[in-house]
C-alpha cells in the first residue's frame, strides 16, 4: 500500500534504477524478476525481516518456479530420478533424451524476419503502406480494434482476420480503382504480441508474452524449457479452436509428419508428467533414456533403436534386456529386433563376438606396424613384403620370425625364415590368420650380448623396471643351466646398461627362442655377438651379418665347437680346427647353439704405445715390438742428451701400479686385523692399563690403515737407464711392456734432508759428502732422532741405511738428487702414539711409492 507524504498525497510506489549494481538493464530483467527486486525494496523499507539473501534471478533464470512446486527434486550428480533409477542399474549414468535442447535458446521475443503470404493478420498489427505515382505517401496502420484500418483517402478496409496476401490484394484494387496512377506497397512495420500460459512441467510455468509468429517451441523456449520430469511426447495446446497433442520427438529427431506448432491468441500449452520411458546403452549411436509414444507402455525394439541412432555395427549385435518381473526382482533376457520392450526396461546392445578376424600384422623394425587382411585367397609372405621400404634400414638380415597362434592349443610359437632372402622373392610362406611377422634390427640383435643379458644367463634377477623378458630368461637359465651354456660363455665385457628393446617388452618370449637358435661369434671379427641364424646356414652369410673378418684374423685355424644332436642320450661337445684360408666360407654350415671363434694371427707388435719423455732427443710415444728392451727405445729416440741424468731415471709400470696398491689394501687391512686383537686383548685382561690409551692407538691405527687406503701407487720400478751401463750388462736391460713410462731427468744439484732435523730441506750437492755431513749442514739430529734408523733413497728409488751410527764413519757419499730421512726415536713415546705422529710425517712429506714400502719394511 502506497504511504501519505507529507503534503498529505500519497507516495508513489518505488521505482527501480535504470541499471543493476552488475551492469545489466532492468527492462531485460522478466517481469517475475522486476517484482522479486521491488518486494525486497518493499520489506527492507517497513522493516521486515527480508527474505533470505541469494542471487536474484538472471535473465537465464528468471521466473524460477516456486518452491512449492510439484515435482521431485533432482538427485546428486545433477542427475533426475529418472536418470538416477537407471544409472543404478546400468552402472553408467546415461541422460534424457530431447531436453538439452531448450537450455540455450532465447528468453525474450523472437526477431521477425520476411513474413509469409498466409500470415494472419490481427488486431494491434502495424501495417505500412507506401503510395507511389501521382500520390505519395507512407502511412503507418494500426489495425483498429473493430479490425479495420483507416487511410485518409479510402474507406475503412477490414483487415483482421484476413491473410497478408489477401489483403495487398484488396488494397492494390481499391488504389487502381479510387487513385490511377499510384502503385500501393503493403508490409507489416510491427507484429502484435500475444499472451499464452505455459503450465504443467516447466521451468518457468506462467503466462508468456511472444510474438503472433512464435510457434509453440518458442513458448516452451522461453518458459526454460519442459523439466526432466515432463513429457516431451505428449504436450497438450488448448484453444478456441480445440485440442490438439504435439510430439517433439518428431522435431527432435526428425522422424514422424508433420505437427501443427503455430500459436494462436488465448491457447493454452500444457506439459503433462513424463510417460514411459526406457534406456539404450552400449553401442548405439546416441545412448540415453528415451520416452515411449504418449498412451502406451510398450514398443518394438527396432523403433526404440531408431530413436538411439541404431546400433553402430550393421549386423553381429546382440541386445540384452534387463527388466522387472511381477514380483519387483531384476531379470536379463537376450531379445530381437522384433520383440517389444516395456515401460522401465533397459536394452544393453553388445558385439555378438567382439574379435578381430582374417588380419595380418607386419611389426618391429619396420617403418610403421602395418595390418593387412588376410583376403580370399589366403596371403604369403612375399605378398605382405612385397615393398621392401615397409622395413626400416638396418635390419638383422639371417632372421625373422613369425608368431602363429595354434587354433587347437591357442598357444603361441615362433617360425623362423630369413629376411634377406625373403625381401628378394626367394622365400615365399603361406600366412595364416592372426599371424604377427616379427623384423629385427641390429641393435635387437647386439642387446643379447648386453650385460643384462649376460646377468640373466647366470640367473641374476633383473631389476624391477627391466622388461619382463630379462625375467623369463632368469627363470629359465636357472631352472636349466645348460640350455644356454652356448651363449653364457661368451665371455664379453659388461660395459653399459643398455635399455630393454620394444620388440622384447611386446614379445617377451621372443628373447629365449632367439638365443636358442643362436650362434656364439667371437674372437677377430668386427662385431662379435650371438648371432640367431637357421639350420644348415653358411658361414659367409653369417660373418657377413658381424660385419666381416678383421685384418688381424688367422684363418688358418678358425675353431668351431657344436654339440650333439639333442636326440642322442649324451650330448658331447666336438671341436674342429678349421682351414678357412681359401676363403671358402660358404662351405662350412652352422646350426644353431655352435660357438665358433676366430683368433688373431701371431704378431710380434705389442698392443699399446710407451711413453719416453725427459731428456732424449726425440722424446715422445713409441709403438713397440714384443721383446723389445729398453735401450732399443732409448737408441730409437737418438739417445739421451748431456744434461740427462740416466741414474734418476723414472720408470713406472701398470701392473707394478697395481700390485703396490694391493699391498697398501693389504697392509691396512692386517693393521686393523692388529687392531682388533689389541682390544680383544685389553678386554680378556680385564681393562688393566690405562683405557684412555689404547682407545687413542686404536684410533691413530685407523687413521694409518685409511692413508693407506688412500695412497696411490706409483708404480716405480728401479732400472738402469745408463745406454753405456746397458751395454756392458745386458741383464739389466729391463724388456718394455705396453703402458710404460721412462722419464729421464736433468741432472740435479740438491740433497734433500727430511725428519728429525733441526732445520729440514735441500742442500746444495757436494762432491764426496756423505749422509752425516748433509745431517750436520741441516742442523743436526733433533733430542729424539733415531740416527741408528736414518735411511737414504737414491735417485733412482732404491734405499740404503744412511751410516750415521758411530762405527759406520758417517755411510758412503751420496749422488746428487737422493733424499736423506731421519726418523724419530720411538723409546719416549707410547707405541701407538708413535704410530700417530709418523701418520702425520707420512701425509707431510711427498715421497715415492717405494720409500713407502721402506719405511713399512723398517717399522717391522
Amino acid at each position: 500500500m502506497a504511504q501519505p507524504g507529507p503534503d498529505g498525497g500519497l507516495l508513489a510506489p518505488p521505482t527501480l534504477p535504470s541499471l543493476l549494481p552488475g551492469g545489466l538493464p532492468v527492462p531485460s530483467l522478466p517481469p517475475a524478476a522486476q517484482q522479486e527486486i521491488l518486494s525486497r525494496m518493499r520489506d527492507a523499507a517497513a522493516g521486515r525481516t527480508p527474505l533470505p539473501p541469494g542471487p536474484l534471478p538472471s535473465p537465464a533464470t528468471a521466473n524460477p518456479p516456486p518452491a512449492a512446486s510439484p515435482g521431485p527434486a533432482a538427485p546428486p550428480d545433477n542427475l533426475s530420478h529418472t536418470e538416477a533409477f537407471f544409472a543404478g542399474r546400468l552402472g553408467l549414468p546415461l541422460r534424457q533424451f530431447g531436453y538439452d535442447s531448450f537450455g540455450g535458446g532465447s528468453r525474450g521475443p523472437g526477431h521477425i524476419g520476411a513474413l509469409p503470404e498466409d500470415y494472419l493478420i490481427g488486431r494491434e498489427d502495424e501495417l505500412m503502406l507506401a503510395l507511389r505515382g501521382r500520390t505519395r505517401a507512407t502511412l503507418a496502420l494500426r489495425v483498429q480494434r473493430d479490425g479495420t484500418i483507416l487511410t485518409p483517402d479510402l474507406p475503412p478496409i477490414p483487415a483482421a482476420g484476413r491473410t497478408l496476401g489477401a489483403l495487398r490484394a484488396d488494397l492494390e484494387a481499391r488504389v487502381a480503382r479510387d487513385m490511377p496512377g499510384t502503385e500501393t506497397f503493403l508490409s507489416i512495420g510491427q507484429v502484435r504480441q500475444i499472451s499464452v500460459l505455459v503450465a504443467g512441467e516447466v521451468q518457468r510455468p506462467g503466462m508468456q508474452a511472444v510474438t503472433a509468429l512464435s510457434s509453440a517451441l518458442d513458448a516452451l523456449i522461453q518458459a526454460g524449457g519442459p523439466r526432466r520430469t515432463g513429457s516431451l511426447r505428449a504436450i497438450r495446446i488448448d484453444g478456441p479452436h480445440g485440442r490438439r497433442t504435439l510430439d517433439l520427438y518428431a522435431v527432435l529427431t526428425g522422424e514422424g509428419g508433420d505437427i501443427d506448432l503455430t500459436l494462436r491468441e488465448g491457447e493454452r500449452i500444457l506439459v503433462p508428467p513424463l510417460g514411459s520411458v526406457v534406456a539404450v546403452a552400449g553401442e548405439v549411436t546416441r545412448p540415453g533414456i528415451y520416452e515411449l509414444p504418449a498412451g502406451t507402455t510398450a514398443a518394438p525394439l527396432a523403433t526404440v533403436l531408431r530413436l538411439a541412432g541404431d546400433p553402430l555395427r550393421p549386423a553381429g549385435n546382440r541386445f540384452l534386456v534387463q527388466g522387472t518381473d511381477a514380483g519387483g526382482t531384476r531379470s536379463f533376457a537376450e531379445i530381437g529386433p522384433g520383440d517389444r520392450v516395456r515401460r522401465g526396461d533397459s536394452i544393453l546392445v553388445q558385439p555378438g563376438a567382439d574379435i578381430a578376424t582374417n588380419q595380418l600384422r607386419l611389426a618391429g623394425h619396420v617403418a610403421a606396424p602395418v595390418t593387412r587382411a588376410l583376403g580370399r585367397r589366403g596371403a604369403t609372405l612375399r605378398s605382405l613384403l612385397s615393398d621392401a621400404r615397409l622395413v626400416r634400414p638396418d635390419p638383422y638380415p639371417r632372421l625373422a620370425v613369425i608368431q602363429r597362434l595354434d587354433p587347437a592349443t591357442r598357444g603361441r610359437r615362433f617360425l623362423p625364415f630369413d629376411l634377406s632372402r625373403a625381401l628378394q622373392g626367394q622365400v615365399n610362406l603361406p600366412l595364416a590368420e592372426g599371424d604377427e611377422v616379427i623384423v629385427l634390427g641390429q641393435s635387437d640383435i647386439a642387446f643379447l650380448a648386453s650385460p643384462p643379458v649376460q646377468r640373466a644367463l647366470r640367473g641374476e634377477a633383473p631389476a624391477e623396471e627391466a622388461c619382463p623378458a630379462l625375467t623369463q630368461l632368469a627363470i629359465a637359465s636357472r631352472s636349466a643351466p645348460a640350455r644356454f651354456a652356448h651363449a653364457r660363455g661368451a665371455g664379453f665385457p659388461e660395459i653399459g646398461a643398455p635399455g630393454c628393446p620394444p620388440v622384447f617388452r611386446d614379445y617377451p618370449q621372443l628373447l629365449g627362442f632367439l638365443l636358442d637358435a643362436a650362434v656364439l661369434l667371437s674372437g677377430e671379427v668386427r662385431q662379435p655377438g650371438l648371432f640367431p641364424i637357421l639350420d644348415d646356414t653358411g658361414l659367409d652369410l653369417l660373418l657377413a651379418a658381424a660385419g666381416g673378418a678383421t685384418d688381424g684374423a688367422d684363418l688358418s685355424a678358425v675353431e668351431l665347437a657344436r654339440e650333439a644332436g639333442a636326440s642322442s642320450g649324451a650330448q658331447p661337445l666336438s671341436r674342429l680346427l678349421l682351414d678357412l684360408r681359401a676363403a671358402n666360407f660358404r662351405a662350412v654350415r652352422l646350426s644353431p647353439r655352435d660357438v665358433l671363434r676366430i683368433p688373431r694371427g701371431f704378431s710380434d707388435r705389442e698392443s699399446g704405445p710407451v711413453v719416453l719423455a725427459g731428456e732424449a732427443l726425440r722424446p715422445g710415444s713409441y709403438d713397440i715390438r714384443r721383446g723389445e728392451r729398453l735401450s732399443e727405445l732409448l737408441a730409437r729416440a737418438g739417445g739421451l742428451t748431456p744434461q740427462a741424468y740416466p741414474y734418476g731415471a723414472i720408470f713406472t709400470r701398470d701392473s707394478v701400479r697395481q700390485r703396490q696398491q694391493e699391498g697398501f689394501a693389504r697392509t691396512a687391512r692386517d693393521l686393523e686385523t692388529s687392531l682388533v686383537q689389541v682390544a680383544a686383548g685389553q678386554a680378556v685382561a680385564g681393562g688393566r692399563g690405562p683405557s684412555g690409551d689404547v682407545g687413542n692407538a686404536i684410533t691413530a691405527g685407523r687413521e694409518l690403515a685409511n692413508a693407506l687406503r688412500q695412497a696411490q701407487a706409483a708404480g716405480r720400478m728401479v732400472v738402469e737407464a745408463d745406454p753405456v751401463q746397458l751395454a756392458a750388462f745386458p741383464e739389466r736391460d729391463v724388456l718394455l711392456e705396453p703402458g710404460d713410462l721412462i722419464l729421464i731427468p736433468k741432472r740435479p744439484n740438491e740433497v734433500t734432508v727430511v725428519g728429525a732435523v733441526l732445520n729440514p730441506g735441500s742442500l746444495q750437492f757436494r762432491s764426496g759428502w756423505r749422509a752425516s755431513d748433509y745431517t750436520q749442514a741441516a742442523g743436526g739430529p733433533q733430542r729424539f732422532a733415531d740416527t741408528a734408523r736414518a735411511f737414504i733413497i737414491l735417485p733412482n728409488g732404491q734405499a740404503s741405511p744412511a751410516g750415521l751410527s758411530a762405527w759406520q764413519a758417517g755411510g758412503p757419499p751420496i749422488p746428487p738428487g737422493s733424499l736423506v730421512v731421519i726418523p724419530q726415536d720411538p723409546s719416549p713415546y707410547e707405541t701407538w702414539g708413535f704410530i700417530r705422529d709418523l701418520t702425520q710425517v707420512l701425509s707431510q712429506v711427498t715421497i715415492s711409492s717405494a720409500a713407502l714400502a721402506v719405511i713399512a719394511r723398517e717399522l717391522r
